[in-house]
């Protein structure tokens, strides 16, 4: 090899070195190029999985604990800024969220639910921005997951999201109501109601109860001057934003959870008064409606002063709130919501006057208002730590409304109406297998909406009453007052509470064991007693209808045993204290006073348990019946048919005791009458056609003296209770087929259809479903229109339930078919009307049938987290008592598998039509020989 060939082998090498390199530097710049390239197609991916499109294979997966957020990154307060579009339906929104995190992390978990987020940025105290590699949506969880490429450490942090949404389609989140006006134009207005997991469909955020926060908020409204726009606190500013619409910005709130903030923007108008704030200023008290409706608010606005002034005059608190506004939206899933500063109802439960409405409307206006605003202290200033203790929200101001209405009502004998309005109805739900306890572990949003239940709202009133009336009137008092004060704007527990009530008494009743007894077990006690002399021995045993249910003991750490704050009454009056059953004793033994001639234990139904006594004991309470209170007689009535249902007592007591409605005149003993004896007659139809006679000639008779004292004549000086008692009374006297009754209801309805004559707001829901039950086609037609063309909601209400009371069942297919129509009924009153279309016994199977039919259109329309179309199967069904309904109903919720929000409900249903089945087996040869027998 030459020295030239070495020259040209060192230039060859050289070249290829250079070669190399060069390409070496073009792979790396590739590779850069590429890994960028890959980093925004990430990011744009991670984007865009929060609207449902692919995902970054870098995400984390979902985790079962994303149902609930993780506990070190909470909110401190929330800029919220709102662009409602009432023209396009859809709403535009950026938020600020200013969040304290306590551990050291890489992502941000919060809230969203049918959101488009388009921008989201993080910075920190200091203002340095953390960069997003990923923003990702877990639909199942409803959370959005922002992953940041550093490390973020304990400290305060600024979270800013742009996003938008079309408005729900449901009642619930931030949606569109409609209404049309008396000059037919059609309005719409833009609200909210997110209660109990629907804010994150309005806003990203941190959608639980325990994580309370400040709000900023301000909201786009039509620069229309009949437009306004509200929110939990106050106006503080209106800007011009563009030609048609301004900016509402709106002073900073108090913290309070998501669910309690709300958004309306309308063209509604109000009535004002305000109401004394005892050691505070003067509160302004406003109540919103469609301007048509104006006239209708000043009862809520009368009742709202008297209970809130009552309030803080009990809870020794001021009201928290510089303003209280209540607004009566057209669609409205619940009957109210507790919304802070601005409680939202349905229209039903806000708007009365005294020529348009009845006096239950009048009742159910106070007692909602009262409970609504019951919660500016219970739920709102304090609020329960997680679902699992809801009870403590809407069990306490379930009770605590009937002392709002008696300080405003105080001649409505509010206190015995908690029996049949609250107490019983309970009673009998808790007796089934079916029940769950008041305070039970909840976890993903189907199971919580399925708690707002009768178990969390009247099983929590009647244990709270009782436990008032075992520590004492004032000690209650007192412990809630100190209970309110010392968690004011946090949250609590069970526990926290009966802390305070423990600290107000003596320790010889540990409050804690003897409420944990109730709320920590399904269902309650039935005491039986032996009686020896003046001596009355009661041993315990869970109440349940069908007593050969099979239950596991062992499932409670009470082995389904209470401890029972055990009460009397006598002729001599009321024992003045209690004789505490212990869960771990095997009985007590309580004697009679010297001098009393009879005794009835659980004085005015105030204990959360039953009574059953030996034959005798019994037929002594029947003879004394005239010389018990109200609520003693309203009881005994409900006891007695109670306890021969579960087969521990011959249907004879009961019955007999029926005999004493002869001179009975008070409201609530015929509330109870005319539901047990129509349930009988229930079973009793298209049996024994003699037997369904002669009871209705039973009930009839025992009716006239009542049905003659009242009449159908009003006076302008009956109370409140008699023109109860007086429906009532009609109304079981036209179910029982009472001529003049019948008669009298049908000259009513044809006068009002060919005259116009009005009928009293009192007497026309009878005399709608009676008139209407043999009217024709052209009667029906025309009932059809008038209800069409009715804007006020009550009365909507009792023209179609006259409509549902028909006995032509093609007019009943008829009305089956409008409930698709939104513009003849809306989607709020679907249930109601399906309810009373299928209490017509011409529409029971009818209704079956279409609900079967149209159950994914349903489902569509309101989803199987509604607990409303969980709960319209059992509602339906309630009537059937064959196993061929029970089978029917096996087969639709095998093929219709999930449940959501009604998988208790469906337990429920079952377990109904099962126990009817039962009772005809057992009881109907029974009642059948008392009625062959029986005189009055």
């Amino acid at each position: 090899m030459s020295p030239g060939d070495d020259e040209k082998r060192r230039r060859k090498c050289s070249k290829t070195v250079v070669c190399l390199a060069s390409l070496c530097v073009f792979l790396l710049t590739l590779c850069v190029c590429l890994l960028t390239v890959l980093v925004l197609i990430g990011k744009f991916i991670g984007y865009n999985a929060c609207n449902g499109n692919a995902y970054d294979n870098r995400a984390a997966k979902p985790r079962a604990e994303y149902w609930k957020l993780p506990n070190d990154t909470e909110p401190i307060s929330y800029d919220l800024t709102l662009f409602p579009n009432l023209t396009s339906n859809a709403f535009e929104g950026v938020i600020n969220i200013t969040i304290a995190v306590s551990g050291s992390r890489r992502d941000v978990v919060l809230h969203s639910k049918d959101l488009i987020v388009s921008n989201v940025t993080l910075f920190d105290d200091s203002r340095e921005s953390y960069r997003i590699v990923n923003v990702e949506k877990f639909e199942e969880f409803d959370v959005l997951v922002i992953t940041t490429k550093r490390l973020i450490t304990p400290g305060i942090y600024y979270l800013f999201i742009e996003f938008e949404s079309n408005f729900s389609k449901s009642n619930k989140g931030f949606y569109l109501s409609t209404y049309k006006r008396r000059d037919g134009t059609i309005r719409k207005i833009a609200t909210s109601k997110f209660e109990p997991t629907y804010a994150r469909q309005a806003y990203p955020c941190f959608d639980e109860p325990n994580l309370k926060a400040k709000y900023k908020v301000h909201l786009l409204k039509p620069k229309d001057s009949s437009y306004i726009a509200l929110s939990n606190f106050p106006q503080s500013d209106v800007s011009a934003y563009d030609d048609d619409n301004e900016l509402v910005t709106f002073e900073e709130t108090v913290s309070m959870s998501t669910y309690l903030s709300c958004f309306i923007v309308s063209d509604f108008a109000h009535t004002e008064t305000s109401f004394e704030n005892k050691g505070a200023s003067t509160v302004p008290l406003k109540v919103y409606a469609s301007p048509d409706n104006l006239e209708k608010t000043k009862y809520a606005g009368e009742v709202g002063k008297k209970c809130i002034e009552y309030y803080v005059d009990y809870f020794q608190i001021p009201y928290p709130l510089p303003k209280l506004d209540m607004v009566a939206i057209p669609d409205f899933v619940s009957g109210a919501m507790e919304h802070w500063g601005l409680v939202t109802y349905r229209e039903t439960a806000l708007l009365y006057t005294n020529t348009t409405h009845s006096s239950a409307n009048k009742q159910r206006v106070a007692s909602v208002v009262a409970h609504e605003l019951a919660h500016s202290w219970f739920g709102n200033l304090v609020t329960m730590n997680w679902w699992n203790d809801l009870w403590l929200n809407e069990g306490f101001a379930s009770y605590i409304q009937y002392k709002g209405v008696l300080a405003a009502e105080p001649d409505w004998g509010m206190l015995d109406q908690f029996l049949i309005s609250t107490l019983h109805g309970v009673l009998s739900f808790d007796s089934t297998l079916s029940s769950h306890p008041i305070v039970q572990t909840v976890l993903t949003p189907d199971q919580i909406t399925e708690i707002f239940d009768v178990i969390s709202y009247n099983k929590g009133a009647s244990i709270l009453r009782m436990l008032e009336n075992t520590v004492g009137e004032k000690n209650f008092q007192q412990g809630v007052k100190n209970y309110l004060n010392l968690h004011a704007y946090k949250n609590a527990v069970t526990k926290d509470f009966l802390d305070e009530i423990q600290k107000t008494i003596s320790s010889a009743v540990d409050v804690k064991e003897l409420m944990e007894t109730f709320t920590a077990q399904t269902g309650y006690p039935i005491l039986t007693a032996s009686v020896s002399g003046n001596s009355y021995t009661f041993t315990q045993k869970r109440f349940l209808k069908d007593p050969s249910s099979v239950y596991n003991e062992t499932d409670s750490k009470f082995r389904y045993k209470w401890s029972i704050p055990v009460t009397y009454v006598t002729n001599l009056g009321k024992s003045s204290s209690f004789a505490l059953f212990k869960y771990n004793e095997n009985s007590i033994t309580i004697r009679k006073p010297e001098g009393a001639q009879w005794i009835k234990f659980n004085y005015d139904q105030i204990g959360y348990y039953r009574v059953n006594y030996p034959s005798s004991e019994w037929e002594s309470l029947i003879s004394h019946y005239k010389d018990l209170s109200v609520s003693d007689r309203t009881h005994l009535l409900e006891e007695s048919f109670s306890i021969a249902e579960a087969d521990q007592l011959n249907y004879k007591i009961p019955l007999d005791l029926t005999k004493k409605l002869i001179e009975e005149f008070d409201y609530t003993p015929w509330h109870v009458a005319d539901s047990k004896l129509n349930a009988l007659l229930k079973y009793l139809k298209g049996s024994n056609s003699e037997q369904e006679s002669s009871f209705k000639r039973y009930i009839i008779n025992i009716t006239t003296p009542a049905y003659n004292r009242y009449t159908w004549n009003e006076s302008e000086s009956d109370t409140h209770l008699q023109r109860l008692a007086r429906i009532t009374v009609l109304s079981m006297a036209c179910a029982a087929g009472h001529e003049a009754c019948l008669a009298e209801a049908r000259d009513k309805f044809d006068d009002w259809l060919k005259t116009g004559r009005a009928i009293s707001p009192d007497l026309r829901g009878l005399v709608y479903s009676y008139g209407m039950k043999k009217a024709n086609e052209d009667a029906w037609n025309k009932l059809l229109e008038m209800f069409k063309a009715e804007t006020d909601a009550s009365e909507k209400l009792k023209l179609v339930n006259g409509l549902a009371s028909t006995e032509n069942e093609e007019l009943l297919k008829k009305l089956l078919e409008q409930t698709k129509d939104e513009d003849v009924i809306r989607s709020q009153d679907v249930f109601i009307v399906l309810q009373y279309i299928s209490a017509n016994p011409n529409g029971t199977e009818l209704v079956w049938t279409w609900v079967r039919s149209n159950w994914k259109y349903l489902v569509d329309k309101f989803t199987l987290n509604d607990r409303n179309l969980g709960r319209l199967i059992p509602s339906i069904t309630a009537r059937f008592a064959t196993e061929e309904k029970l089978a029917e109903m096996e087969a639709f919720f095998k093929e219709n598998s999930e449940a959501g929000a009604g998988v208790a409900s469906r337990a429920s249903a079952l377990e109904t039509v099962r126990n009817n089945i039962a009772w005809l087996s057992k009881y109907k040869g029974t009642v059948e020989e008392w009625i062959k027998n029986s005189t009055v």
